[in-house]
């Protein structure tokens, strides 16, 4: 399993823009600089971003991109299915059955298992992380994820 750069980077977009305390948001060109990517591939991610309903662009010279509502609003398990889809879901086994046209193990397949439970976990869990998890540090974050992960444990239901 891999995060796709489109994941990566338009998660660092998303937290670079819920950290800004501008009123008209972070520019294209103040995005580019601070996360270090091209100016084109930035707009890219805005975009698909915008059109979430995650961030607003702000008219003007001065405009920029701001948040479409509050970050303790935003669950990351969207943000992350919006940049780059789901690891599993119903239609993967029609698009990975090799070379014939229906999956040899369209009846009794235990990798179908193994990846729909592994997507189970994922979404429980990013269900419950918002944006507002992930603007502070890194020690902070993680306290809030092992938190998570320790009521779960516990079988403690947290919303």
């Amino acid at each position: 399993m891999k995060i796709t750069a489109q994941e990566e980077y338009g998660l660092r977009l998303l937290i670079r823009i819920a950290a800004c305390k501008e009123q008209e948001g972070m520019s294209i060109p103040q995005l580019s600089e601070t996360e270090g990517l091209t100016p084109h591939y930035v707009a890219k991610l805005t975009r698909v971003l915008r059109l979430g309903g995650f961030i607003n662009s702000t008219p003007g010279a001065k405009g920029g991109y701001v948040l479409a509502k509050p970050s303790n609003e935003i669950n990351i398990n969207e943000v992350l299915k919006t940049l780059g889809g789901v690891l599993f879901d119903n239609q993967f086994c029609g698009t990975h059955a090799g070379a014939v046209k229906l999956c040899t193990h369209s009846v009794d397949c235990s990798s179908r298992s193994l990846w729909s439970m592994i997507q189970f976990i994922l979404d429980d869990f990013l269900n419950k992380v918002t944006l507002h998890d992930l603007v502070s540090s890194e020690q902070n974050s993680a306290q809030v994820f092992y938190q998570l992960l320790a009521n779960r444990q516990k079988g403690i239901v947290v919303q």
